[in-house]
């Protein structure tokens, strides 16, 4: 019998993925009363956030129970009785898949690939958190189910389009979540809200049962509140579908790389002024990097002069745009059953209006950041730069063309990319600190952001709100 005493509510909110793995082994707590714990933090703190669109206490009570009954027995999976979110862009059977839409009601029949893996590894899933309509945008303010706040601060954005899965990981909502990731949606969101976040190589995680908002693009991402965390979901949900076209053969390998952290070329913009990142941003930015000159011992300025950021967003969201137009046909089509905004409709609108030469002028742009990244990785390791050109915004002002100017060419490249922590601005709101590394380099990324991580230590304390 386990002679510690009883952890308060507080402990189990702010605790890791990997904490609470320990906890839940040598049975200082069960996972009934893990899941009361965070079923009671979102009855409180929920309606002030806004994190989640689909949230049943009954079944969430009722994946505990058979976690509970699963430890009895001695037959557990790796992540048996953890309580994690789910962004709505998922299939998982019994449930709607809303994508930031009113008018899809209807529960599908099938999870996705990465719900069957966290229900097989025995996961409790709490519900579906709240995105941007159709996953196009950046902010998380949905006009049909309304805005997800900043944990940090009430009325300023939460990041997106996984924003409702950061802001529910950060407030001690989730334990940590699983969203999605075209062209910032995790790593924005994570910089926003405090938090890691990790857009794996493209293909690593299964993307079957995720609706798209460009194949080309998209990847299962992840969110938590430690490096160590993003390791652990990485290791239950990457591997090779063969119902996917676009799942990789070729996984990455499950051991940790051989590496020197003080003989890594760290690649560095020679100028992020340039790119329109704001003065304090850089501030924060060169402050992490005073700090980290062992792990990050090797920098070398890298030539981006051939980069055009803000084309090449423009030219990813392009792409977006003209593969919804299949994917929200039926939205699309009858208003009055599947209402969509103004707004939504509107960037439809300009894909519909392009050509088929405008399409492919913006799909080579995807070879060239291919060739790009060939040519940069010959020269450095690894590619560090702020996740964000700015901190989280006010939800009453307009939305920051550039929010994804500084995370699209890994999603363009195809490239894995973590976002951690690095520093507050004066005004007290997180801003994260990004590496991109070539495809299938995901555990030497992790490895190095945890090494930054812990001389850093830059995060919030979690949970945001108490």
């Amino acid at each position: 019998m386990n002679s510690m005493p009883p952890l308060a509510d507080l402990d189990l909110r702010r605790a890791s993925l990997c904490q609470l793995l320990h906890w839940l082994a040598s049975g200082r707590v069960q996972p009934e009363a893990l899941a009361d714990v965070y079923q009671q933090a979102i009855e409180r703190l929920d309606p002030q956030l806004n994190c989640y669109v689909d949230h049943r206490s009954g079944l969430m009570q009722e994946q505990a129970h058979m976690a509970d009954r699963r430890r009895r027995d001695g037959v557990i999976g790796r992540l048996d009785g953890i309580p994690l979110a789910l962004k709505d862009n998922f299939d998982m059977a019994g449930w709607p898949t809303r994508v930031g839409l009113p008018g899809r009601r209807k529960p599908v029949e099938n999870d996705a690939h990465v719900v069957a893996r966290l229900r097989a590894s025995g996961a409790v899933v709490i519900g579906k958190t709240n995105m941007d309509e159709g996953a196009l945008g950046a902010a998380t303010d949905n006009p049909h189910f309304g805005a997800t706040h900043n944990p940090h601060r009430h009325g300023y954005s939460a990041g997106g389009s996984s924003g409702g899965a950061a802001a529910a990981v950060a407030a001690g909502l989730a334990v940590a979540a699983v969203g999605s990731d075209s062209l910032g949606s995790i790593r924005i969101p994570a910089s926003y809200c405090g938090i890691y976040g990790l857009k794996p190589t493209h293909g690593e995680i299964s993307a079957r049962g995720l609706v798209p908002a460009a194949r080309r693009l998209d990847a299962v991402g992840l969110l938590a509140r430690s490096v160590e965390d993003l390791t652990v979901l990485l290791q239950v949900l990457a591997g090779y579908d063969a119902d996917d076209a676009r799942s990789r053969r070729r996984r990455v390998a499950f051991a940790p790389p051989d590496w020197d952290p003080g003989h890594l070329r760290a690649g560095l913009l020679p100028d992020l002024a340039a790119v329109g990142v704001e003065a304090e941003v850089i501030e924060v930015f060169e402050r992490a990097m005073a700090r980290l000159p062992h792990a990050l011992g090797d920098r070398r300025a890298v030539d981006f002069a051939d980069w055009d950021f803000v084309r090449t967003r423009r030219a990813g969201l392009l792409l977006m745009e003209a593969e919804m137009l299949g994917t929200f046909a039926v939205d699309l089509a009858d208003a009055t059953l599947h209402p969509v905004s103004d707004r939504f409709r509107r960037m439809l609108g300009y894909a519909a209006s392009k050509s088929a030469a405008d399409y492919a002028k913006a799909d080579r742009v995807l070879d060239a950041a291919t060739l790009k990244m060939r040519r940069l990785f010959a020269q450095v390791d690894v590619l560090v730069l702020p996740t964000t050109p700015q901190a989280a915004f006010a939800l009453d002002g307009p939305v920051p063309d550039s929010v994804a100017d500084l995370t699209s060419f890994a999603s363009l490249a195809g490239c894995p990319a973590v976002s951690l922590p690095m520093g507050n601005l004066s005004n007290g709101l997180p801003v994260g600190l990004q590496l991109v590394g070539p495809r299938g380099s995901d555990l030497r990324l992790l490895e190095l952001a945890a090494a930054c991580a812990s001389t850093l230590d830059a995060e919030p304390a979690y949970p945001v709100l108490e």
